[in-house]
């Protein structure tokens, strides 16, 4: 693990694991690095060299009070690869952090990057709009605003307890993932989780999707409650030139955690394809 400084002054932390092809992975809001356990150590002991870094304003990174948009976020994850220098990268986001990837491929270019993934992620665009009828309305995302500078312990115990895991349909929420979760998104600042909602729901990442080239795989389950499946993986597999749509039933927003055996299995097939 280390930091890099980025030419603003911030400093993101990241983990670097292993030898081989470097995968890198974008974390989702808002947690850490640490939300890709299950993945990382599945991936090194396949003889990848495994990355993750916490966000601008999450985790063990700068707990800074702007630049919380995908510009920077993307920046960002740029800073991070050209410090480690890395070549034929393959990127793997979920949630925000598949925007996060999208948007990163499309401002910085392919000269690093091999392959990518994008999981339950927020592409191409969250909030409703007169273009995106299928869309959440903008005030769910206010709502969220709402309850998080309200009592921001409470919303995302809520959250991992509910819909972000589907444990409000299963009735069977693991008390451990719940306070990992919860763990992870206090880690993080209030303002950098508060700007955030805005960077993941109101970003139209339509443009960036159609400028990627390489193979992006888009694992999107149909019982999502956080991202819906209608207004997210199928319109991007669409949107992309090279774009692979993987879809499951059943399965949560959270997917790389509760069923991180299937994911990583079909990211692994995807990967050696």
């Amino acid at each position: 693990m280390g930091t890099v400084t980025t030419d603003e002054g911030i400093e993101i932390y990241y983990k670097d694991w292993g030898k081989g092809q470097p995968i890198v992975f974008s974390h989702g809001w808002p947690l850490s690095a640490d939300d890709w356990d299950a993945q990382m150590l599945f991936f090194l002991n396949h003889g990848y060299r495994v990355i993750a870094h916490d966000r601008r304003g999450h985790g063990r990174s700068s707990q800074v009070g702007d630049g919380h948009d995908m510009d920077h976020y993307a920046d960002d994850l740029a800073a991070v690869t050209a410090h480690l220098d890395l070549k034929s990268a393959i990127h793997v986001g979920h949630s925000t952090g598949g925007g996060e990837v999208v948007h990163y491929i499309a401002r910085h270019g392919e000269s690093r990057v091999s392959k990518a993934a994008i999981i339950s992620a927020v592409p191409p665009l969250m909030v409703q709009t007169p273009a995106n009828p299928k869309g959440l309305p903008k005030k769910v995302f206010d709502d969220f605003q709402v309850a998080l500078a309200a009592n921001r312990s409470q919303f995302y115990r809520d959250v991992a307890a509910g819909p972000f895991y589907n444990y409000n349909k299963t009735g069977k929420p693991s008390e451990a993932t719940i306070e990992n979760w919860w763990r992870q998104g206090m880690m993080g600042g209030a303002k950098a989780h508060y700007d955030g909602i805005v960077a993941f729901s109101q970003t139209d990442f339509t443009e960036d999707l159609k400028k990627i080239n390489v193979p992006v795989l888009v694992m999107h389950s149909e019982d999502d409650q956080i991202v819906p499946y209608v207004a997210a993986g199928p319109l991007s597999a669409t949107l992309l030139k090279n774009g692979t749509l993987k879809t499951y039933k059943g399965f949560p927003h959270g997917m790389p955690t509760t069923q991180a055996e299937t994911i990583n299995a079909d990211l692994l097939a995807f990967l050696k394809a």
